[in-house]
């Protein structure tokens, strides 16, 4: 699968993400979307709570004396470090349980956009499930050095940002996934067609991880992104337009 032009475009890369938005609410996919919220709304919760009780002090600790006084800017850039990677961490485990009925709500998106039943690429379970932890060693492997910049101290400043584009892209790379898998391309294979159209699918990602972080809407933000997914998929890949 080859992605149009259109597919590196920010603008409307992030217009996908709002268009599933849209279409979350439709009642054609309202059925495909309760368990998955209902998944997020607990884990996310479990994230709130732990946040609520701990993030002051870990963000007292990861300032060192001798930066004190940049304190009001660092607090809320740490602030946001830690969200972010609490909540990516959250949704990865989210979205391993959610997986299948995030792979049928894409399946489901995909014949409401086109208008017609699509034949749904087939794979066996164990390359699914390798495919899958692929992506997670992946992630995993480049999040671990990122854990050891936070704890730098005068490095550490930099570690926000650095958080900010890797869930970006890690987004990009978990909600893609779906509607890819389902046009029979695993992870090998999707890593390749993302990096081709960076700029775009990270737009996409960067838009759908700030969405994870907004207590009580991040519980629709995962299905929307998956829907969001897949119209860019199909639009940006095939040049398919909505029935």
């Amino acid at each position: 699968m080859k992605f149009s032009k259109k597919g590196n475009n920010p603008a409307w890369a992030v217009s996908c993400f709002f268009r599933g938005l849209r279409w979350a609410l439709k009642p054609e996919l309202r059925k495909f979307i309760v368990i998955p919220v209902l998944i997020n709304l607990v884990l996310y919760s479990a994230v709130l709570v732990l946040g609520y009780y701990y993030v002051a002090d870990l963000i007292a600790y990861f300032i060192p004396d001798w930066l004190s006084w940049l304190s009001w800017v660092l607090w809320p850039l740490f602030f946001l470090s830690f969200f972010i990677a609490g909540f990516f961490t959250f949704t990865i485990v989210a979205n391993v349980i959610a997986a299948p009925f995030y792979g049928t709500l894409s399946a489901k998106s995909a014949e409401l956009f086109t208008g017609r039943k699509l034949e749904i690429g087939e794979h066996s379970i164990n390359k699914i499930i390798l495919a899958e932890f692929k992506r997670f060693g992946y992630l995993g492997s480049r999040a671990l050095p990122l854990l050891i910049v936070s704890i730098i101290p005068g490095i550490n400043i930099a570690a926000p940002f650095l958080w900010g584009l890797f869930g970006a892209w890690g987004a990009a790379l978990e909600y893609m996934a779906y509607p890819l898998e389902n046009a029979g391309l695993l992870f090998s294979e999707q890593r390749k067609i993302l990096k081709s159209i960076r700029l775009g699918s990270m737009s996409f990602g960067g838009v759908t991880m700030l969405g994870l972080t907004l207590p009580i809407i991040n519980i629709i933000v995962a299905p929307a992104a998956v829907i969001g997914a897949t119209i860019y998929v199909l639009q940006a890949g095939e040049g398919e337009t909505p029935q």
